[in-house]
């Protein structure tokens, strides 16, 4: 297959570039430099070029407590910029891959959100996110949109390097012990969408790594693994606090974590637990910092 993907130099961008590329698939990994997603002439130009078979894209605006004053840009990106894509892709007729967010949701619930549970974003940028599925359900016809959560990886900053970068430097390290989700690592949503492309089974999926933490509980595996597996030394102590001791910009959602229905329900493999998936991150990171 032919594969265009967009936010080919963000952290879930390189991994997707990199696991289709694998796969023997043709890929074109496009960052701001090669596509303006906010420019509809570029973005027709492009993909009608290269004429993919599925578009995955991976570029948003993502910035979410600056998105609170930078209104405008933030749905330039992720509305206007989606809905370029999603018509040069629709042009050609090939497949597109949404990435979208937990932050579509209120964040108030106590279970799992579902697939088709009602939206109901409390943030600029969680409504920007929705606006971009709004155009990819309006306007594509072979539409897989994915809502992730709290990803990182190898490329790109990330909480779990920032968490291991401060655990160094600081004596004392204070994390949110009151909102709730599932870390998810970049390599394994990747393999999804892999999975995903190959078949017609469209429609919204939810997609993390399986079981779900506080970002305290999350920090605390972070610095357990780290000190095992990576062999790092930290001089932080690490205390649990409440999201109103660290007043944000945008509202933060307490619950995050997403139910993964359409995965069951249509025939996927669950991605595995979020802790095995960290474990294999900071092997990964040391083998890096050891090459």
């Amino acid at each position: 297959m032919r594969i265009l993907v967009t936010g080919a130099g963000g952290q879930l961008g390189r991994d997707v570039v990199l696991t289709f590329s694998a796969a023997g698939h043709s890929v074109l990994g496009c960052d701001r430099a090669e596509l303006d997603i906010t420019s509809q002439e570029q973005c027709e130009e492009v993909i009608g070029r290269f004429k993919p078979d599925a578009v995955i894209h991976c570029a948003a605006y993502t910035a979410v407590d600056a998105a609170e004053s930078d209104i405008d840009t933030a749905y330039l990106v992720n509305a206007v910029g989606t809905r370029n894509v999603t018509v040069a892709a629709e042009k050609i007729g090939a497949k597109l891959i949404y990435i979208s967010t937990d932050y579509v949701f209120d964040g108030h619930a106590k279970q799992p959100y579902q697939e088709y549970d009602n939206t109901d974003p409390q943030s600029v940028y969680g409504k920007s996110k929705r606006a971009g599925e709004m155009m990819v359900q309006s306007l594509s016809s072979r539409y897989f949109i994915v809502r992730t959560s709290w990803v990182y990886g190898l490329y790109g900053h990330n909480f779990v390097k920032t968490m291991l970068r401060l655990a160094q430097e600081k004596q004392l390290l204070q994390v949110v012990n009151d909102q709730k989700g599932s870390p998810t690592y970049t390599v394994d949503l990747a393999n999804f969408l892999l999975e995903l492309s190959h078949t017609e089974k469209y429609g919204i999926y939810h997609a993390s790594n399986s079981g779900s933490c506080t970002w305290y509980e999350f920090t605390k595996a972070i610095l357990e693994d780290g000190a095992e597996l990576a062999g790092l030394t930290f001089t932080a102590r690490l205390e649990p606090c409440t999201t109103e001791q660290f007043p944000r910009p945008a509202p933060r959602p307490s619950n995050s974590v997403l139910e993964h229905l359409s995965i069951r329900t249509n025939g996927f493999q669950d991605l595995r637990h979020w802790r095995e998936g960290l474990k294999d991150f900071l092997r990964l990171m040391k083998a890096e910092s050891n090459a």
